[in-house]
């Protein structure tokens, strides 16, 4: 293990514990419940290293950082045309959970939203509920390299309160967007975000689209090659919703957060960011997160258009040693 970047991931963690801006989520009740001071940094290479600061073993609901890995189970499953004809990959402009579709297509706008998040969950594979829950959690598993499970109480509280995805999913099966099992395609919708991951799970999930598709750590496959530029675009685009143009300027990373507090960077070909700290600004991103994303391009020159310059790659080659 490099010590350089442990020391380096230190460093950033020190910077920023300190950093108290927003608050933790209650939208849905439980959520309210975490320590707003959690707080932890984790790197995986595709070399299958991983370097961590903080509790990078305390699980918290993955929320929204499941939307991209459920979007390439669709494209496994039905292919680009048939998940393009439901879905759109057009960044929206708006909040996670505007009750809106594009008005030429009738699609959500893209899968990183909540309509699109539970159209491409309505395309999960199985011919019944528990084969399709049982097909989620192996999608999981694949790219975290272990057993998930979820979380009962959250499930729970996000089924009591979820009237507004109710709405959005109504407002689909109108234009037959989604077929007519709305609440069960919700228990699993609901079921996927609820889902318990450690800030460590989710720097090897995303280290497997940086390496092209194959989990790193265990060296499984979890999605097919040809579709990891899929998951990777859509999550440049809008994987911050309407925070999304902001970081492609400033951090230009493929990159999902969660209401949870996680959030998670791709470095393609090289290596994912993860960060955990439960206090969210107004979009409900992560604070610390987009402040340790944002160093971190700077200083190690991760921005996609700096890949390749002389610069970039001294300091990144820097982390390593």
């Amino acid at each position: 293990m490099s010590g350089g970047a442990l020391a380096y991931l230190r460093r950033v963690h020190d910077a920023f514990r300190g950093l108290d801006d927003g608050v933790v989520a209650t939208y849905i009740p439980e959520l309210g419940k975490a320590d707003p001071d959690g707080f932890s940094i984790v790197v995986a290479t595709v070399e299958g290293d991983v370097f961590e600061v903080g509790n990078a073993a305390q699980r918290f609901t993955i929320q929204s950082i499941s939307k991209p890995f459920m979007f390439g189970a669709a494209l496994e499953a039905h292919g680009r045309e048939e998940v393009g004809r439901r879905v759109g990959v057009e960044p929206s402009g708006d909040a996670f959970n505007s009750i809106l579709l594009d008005e030429k297509s009738n699609r959500p706008y893209n899968p990183m939203v909540n309509a699109g998040a539970i159209a491409t969950t309505a395309m999960l594979p199985g011919a019944t509920r528990p084969e399709r829950g049982k097909a989620m959690l192996e999608l999981f598993r694949r790219y975290a390299g272990h057993s998930l499970t979820v979380d009962a109480a959250v499930y729970a509280s996000e089924s009591t309160t979820g009237h507004r995805n109710r709405a959005i999913s109504y407002l689909m099966l109108n234009f037959g967007m989604v077929p007519d099992r709305i609440e069960e395609i919700l228990e699993l919708y609901f079921a996927q975000c609820s889902t318990l991951v450690s800030c460590r799970d989710l720097a090897i999930m995303g280290a497997c689209l940086a390496n092209d598709g194959v989990n790193p750590v265990t060296g499984e496959r979890a999605i097919r090659q040809d579709y990891v530029r899929d998951l990777l675009s859509v999550m440049y685009t809008c994987g911050l919703y309407d925070f999304s143009g902001e970081w492609a300027y400033h951090v230009g990373l493929p990159a999902k957060s969660g209401v949870a507090g996680g959030l998670l960077a791709v470095v393609p070909g090289r290596m994912a960011i993860a960060v955990f700290s439960p206090r969210l600004d107004a979009r409900g991103n992560s604070v610390r997160g987009i402040a340790v994303c944002r160093r971190m391009a700077e200083d190690l020159g991760l921005h996609v258009f700096d890949r390749g310059t002389p610069a970039a790659i001294g300091r990144l080659m820097q982390f390593f040693r």
